[in-house]
This record gives C-alpha cells, structure tokens and sequence, in this order.
C-alpha cells in the first residue's frame, strides 16, 4: 500500500527519532508486524530547515516587487489622478490576492504560491498608503501600519497564509509601538510595551499551539524576543527617569495583554503551557520594576546602588535565558534557544561596560567578562543535560506505564 504524500506529515527530528525507536520495540514484541511499521513509518518525515535557492528568489523577489508598489505610491505617479492611482493599486492588489489563492487552490508549487501571497500582502500595503494619500493623511501616521496590520493579519489568518501573517505581525509589532509612542514617547513607555507584547505574543502562541503550529511559532519567537528586549532596556540605567504619562493606547495594550491571558487560560489549562504566558506577566513586572529603580547618574563613579542594581539586572536576566533556553529544548524551537545566548551575550557586555568599566578597565575588563561568560556557559549546558535527561525520564515513565496497561 501507497502513501500519499498528502499524508505524509512533517514532525520535529526529536519525534521522529523517538517514534522510530518506539517501532522497533513494538516490532520486536510482536505488538505490530514489520509491514505495518514501515507503513507508520512512512506516514511522517522530519521537518526540514533547509531553504532552497528557488524560494528564496521567489520571496526576495516577490519583496522586491511589493516594495516596488509602495515606492510607486510614495513617489506620487504624477501622471494619473488620486482617483486613477488609488484604482490601479487596487486592481494590482485584488489580481495579487486572487492569483494567489487560485495557485494555491490547483496545488502549486508551494514557494509559488507564497511568492504570490507576499505579493498581495504587500500590494494591501500599497492600497493603504495610496489610500491615505487621497485622503491626505501623511504617509508617517501609525494609524496606517494598524490598517496595513489588521488587513494582512485578515489574508493570513482566512487563508491559513503563513507569509501573509508574517507581515501582519512585522507590521502589528511596528503599530504596537509606534502607536502609543506617538503622543508622549518615554523610556518607560516602551519597556511596559516590551513586556506587554511579551505577554500577548506569549499568549498567542499558546492559543495557536494545537491548530496553527506555524502561527504559534512565529509568535512564540515574538514573545521570547520581546521578554528579552524588555528586560535589557529596563536595565539601562536612568531609563525610567521620565514620568509615564498613559493614555488610551497605552491602557489598551495592557487591556489586550490580559485578555490574551485569559483567553489563554480558558482554552488550554495544561499547566506546563501557561508557564509560558505566566513567565510573561513576571518578565513585564520585573522590567517595570527595574526601570522604576532610580540609580545614580554620574558615569564616572558606581557607588552601591548602582552596583545592586546591575547585579540583579544580570541575575534576572540569567534566569530569563536559561528559561529560554529550556522552553527551545522543549518545544525544539532552536531559533528561541539562540536568541537567549546571543541576548545574555550582549546584555553582559552592555552592562560591563556601562557600569562596571569606570572600575574594572583594560584588560581586566575582557579578564571579567570572559569569566562572565564562562560561567553562564556552564549554566546553559547544565540546564540543557539536566532538561533532557528529564525529558528521557518522562519518556521511558510514560512508555513503562503504557506497557502496564
């Protein structure tokens, strides 16, 4: 019997791995045959990273062209009326969005088909903007990026589009902050955004996690890389020196936040889940926290206070990392595990030099930093062998409890 590659999934290496060990003990039970082990077997490949040199030409080149449309608005086409361009850019989008759609209902190549998606998600950006320009709305308004966001966000989430939302989030993520912002800009602003948008991403990505693995993914890489972020920023000294002035944007980012949350908790109560959520929320108080303690703000000298702080910015932020690390071990989502190395590494390197370097300077100060970095090495590679023998344990526990049965 056949396997039609209709059927055939695509699973992280990790599963596969165990699944074909798995198949060799139940074979040699006698629990299965060999025929109806091959044939599991063939139901399910390992997830391949690898990206051709085909599709990256039809993405770069579908980013180019949809650039291209926006560039063309920007530069106002002269020739035509407001009216005459704002038609023309609306036709190219809507023969993009359906050109799209009906590759991908006669089963196109798939790089294909994207190329076509991102052409239409970026031709909506183009409508937007053309849009505005007729209306004589200026072209920076993050009212713009919304419209541009909800749209995409819209064309991906219909179509179960991948590179369509990827847009929609790169475009949301820019009306996230820039939309608050807009009225009164303040470092303290943007760390409880950072956090905000750790906890909603987070969220998301629980709420995505058994339907749209690909969206949770995508948001999963969000949350963590804002968390990260939040935290850095929050530990910049004298970041929180301006008054947080709130208005209706900035109340709605934590209205949403918890809602996701909610959300969260309400359709997924699997404990080992919502840590992620929950991780969130501690990662956005403790950012507000850290960028609400004042320290001093004479570079030439680091007295007590500014010593505390540094240590327990560093302190939290080693925890956070290894957090991270451990949730890329779990969910093989390896981008999130480097994210987390290569952000401990140069929130370190920030934090010797912004404070410690009046103290520690010249060599001594690569002698600290190595050590730093030698010691937070250790952590990682104990955290993740201890977080797989674990994970080895859980998997043998389970097995001999099945075999009980």
């Amino acid at each position: 019997m056949n396997t039609s590659v209709d059927t055939v999934r695509p699973v992280p290496p990790r599963q596969l791995t165990w699944l074909r060990a798995e198949l060799v003990d139940w074979t040699s039970q006698g629990l299965i045959s060999d025929e109806q082990a091959a044939l599991i077997s063939t139901r399910y490949r390992a997830e391949s990273h690898r990206v051709g040199v085909g599709r990256v030409l039809l993405y770069l080149g579908g980013g180019f062209v949809g650039i291209g449309l926006i560039w063309l608005v920007a530069a106002n086409l002269d020739q035509l009326s407001p009216a005459s361009r704002f038609a023309a850019v609306c036709l190219i989008w809507l023969a993009l969005l359906a050109g799209g759609e009906v590759l991908a209902a006669r089963r196109s190549s798939p790089p294909v088909v994207g190329a076509a998606r991102l052409l239409a998600a970026l031709g909506f950006g183009a409508v937007v903007f053309q849009a505005a320009q007729s209306l004589q709305v200026p072209a920076f308004e993050p009212r713009l990026l919304g419209v541009w966001a909800i749209g995409t966000l819209l064309h991906g989430y219909l179509a179960r589009a991948y590179l369509p939302f990827v847009v929609g989030v790169a475009t949301g993520v820019a009306w996230w902050f820039s939309q608050p912002l807009w009225q009164e800009p303040s470092g303290l602003a943007v760390v409880v955004l950072l956090g905000a948008g750790a906890v909603l991403a987070s969220s998301l990505a629980v709420l995505h996690d058994s339907r749209l693995p690909a969206f949770a993914w995508t948001w999963r890489t969000v949350g963590a890389g804002m968390a990260l972020l939040a935290l850095f920023v929050a530990a910049i000294p004298d970041i929180g020196s301006g008054d947080l002035v709130w208005n209706a944007w900035l109340a709605a980012v934590l209205v949403v936040s918890a809602a996701a949350v909610v959300a969260a908790v309400v359709v997924d109560r699997s404990a080992r889940r919502l840590l992620e959520p929950a991780g969130a929320v501690v990662v956005l108080l403790v950012a507000t926290g850290l960028a609400l303690w004042q320290t001093g703000t004479d570079t030439t000298t680091v007295d007590a206070s500014d010593w505390l702080h540094a240590a327990v910015s560093v302190g939290v932020y080693v925890v956070l990392a290894v957090a991270l690390v451990a949730l890329g071990t779990l969910r093989d989502h390896t981008p999130i595990t480097w994210m987390a190395m290569a952000g401990l590494v140069v929130f370190t390197t920030f934090q010797s030099f912004a404070v410690f370097a009046p103290i520690v300077t010249g060599a001594w100060l690569f002698v600290v930093l190595g050590t730093v970095f030698l010691g937070t090495g250790f952590l990682f590679d104990r955290a993740r062998r201890e977080l797989t023998q674990a994970l080895d344990a859980d998997t043998d526990t389970d097995h001999s409890r099945g075999a009980d049965r």
